[in-house]
């Protein structure tokens, strides 16, 4: 039996049927006891889930699903989503996906049914047909009824509020800032295509080339880890070769901070020197990179705040009309220590 039929039988909207039974809005005595008594001949059980969820506002947990809470980036957007909680006075529960999109779907079904308060998803969207249509059965129904929904970083298909780091534009200007200092042959290290950051940032930097007549150059792709940045480079280095050559690039850009460490290990186990040798620029400025030795060229995103935003419009009244929201963050490229123009002069730290 389904809520539309007990409408029906009461010669209600299915609506109306819904707020009578779930109790989370004032209706007219009158129409609340037809609904009961046309559910009590009916037989109609209400959907105890659906119940719980509507009234979401009275749960003090929230639930934060992110790649890997390890990895620095996410660790300092999740320290901005605690703080943030604390002062509200909410519980939240993180969870981790390690980059698997069904284990992601798995988690915000179970936050559906712990009845958390609000979900956030932390980190790159996958451009993925299959992967879309799951999370948004699962999460369509979850903000009918009351549960509220942010993100962080682009998510195409998911009509959501979010916080929208300017990947593409600042991938863009670090390149512009690399060719200004003399650079012409590039190589890229990657995550997976599948990861919107990852395009974004790939073709933001391929764009900021073209704009000065420059190819991307070799594009080499490994794990979104420090792991992987350090393979990524041990690959390039096999294709390229050691010595100075036409082939080998004077400049590698990683397009996250964590596989610039990786490649920064690799580069010198090979013997090279940074930024005499080759310079090496990243994306994110996650803590670390600043105590590195040299400190890591990268594009700076303010990462606490960003956690400390999306809670706040996970929290925002919405009122009557919800309209999902973006809060666009710039990044700002930092150069550092790990880039020089070519020929073995050091830059000197900016910052």
């Amino acid at each position: 039996m389904t809520l539309d039929a007990v409408a029906r039988e009461a010669g209600v909207s299915p609506a109306t049927a819904s707020r009578a039974l779930n109790g989370t809005a004032r209706v007219r005595d009158d129409l609340r006891q037809r609904v009961r008594a046309a559910a009590d001949r009916l037989g109609y059980i209400p959907n105890a889930h659906a119940q719980a969820l509507a009234g979401a506002a009275n749960n003090r947990t929230v639930g934060l699903i992110c790649h890997d809470v390890s990895d620095p980036y996410f660790a300092a957007i999740s320290s901005g989503v605690m703080r943030a909680a604390a002062e509200q006075g909410l519980l939240v529960m993180l969870a981790s996906t390690f980059r698997e999109p069904a284990r992601e779907i798995s988690y915000v079904s179970m936050l559906r049914a712990q009845h958390a308060r609000a979900i956030l998803l932390i980190g790159s969207g996958f451009q993925d047909r299959a992967w879309e249509r799951a999370m948004d059965a699962e999460l369509e129904p979850y903000v009918r009824v009351g549960g509220r929904v942010a993100v962080i970083s682009r998510h195409r298909s998911l009509r959501v509020d979010t916080v929208q780091p300017e990947n593409r534009a600042g991938a863009a200007a670090l390149a512009r800032a690399l060719v200004d200092l003399g650079h012409r042959t590039f190589a890229v290290l990657t995550g997976p295509a599948a990861l919107t950051t990852v395009s974004d940032r790939l073709a933001g930097f391929r764009e900021g080339l073209a704009e000065a007549g420059i190819g991307l150059g070799q594009v080499v792709e490994g794990a979104f880890t420090r792991d992987g940045g350090y393979e990524a480079a041990r690959r390039l280095l096999l294709d390229t070769g050691r010595a100075p050559s036409p082939s080998r690039p004077t400049c590698v850009f990683a397009v996250t901070d964590v596989m610039a460490v990786g490649a920064l290990a690799a580069l010198r186990e090979a013997g090279l020197r940074v930024p005499e040798d080759v310079s090496l620029a990243g994306f994110d400025d996650i803590p670390l990179v600043r105590e590195l030795s040299p400190p890591l060229t990268t594009v700076a995103l303010p990462l606490t705040s960003m956690g400390e935003s999306v809670m706040a419009l996970a929290l925002r009244d919405t009122g009557a009309v919800r309209r999902a929201r973006v809060v666009r963050v710039e990044g700002e490229v930092v150069l550092r220590g790990s880039t020089g123009v070519p020929g073995g002069c050091e830059l000197l730290s900016v910052y």
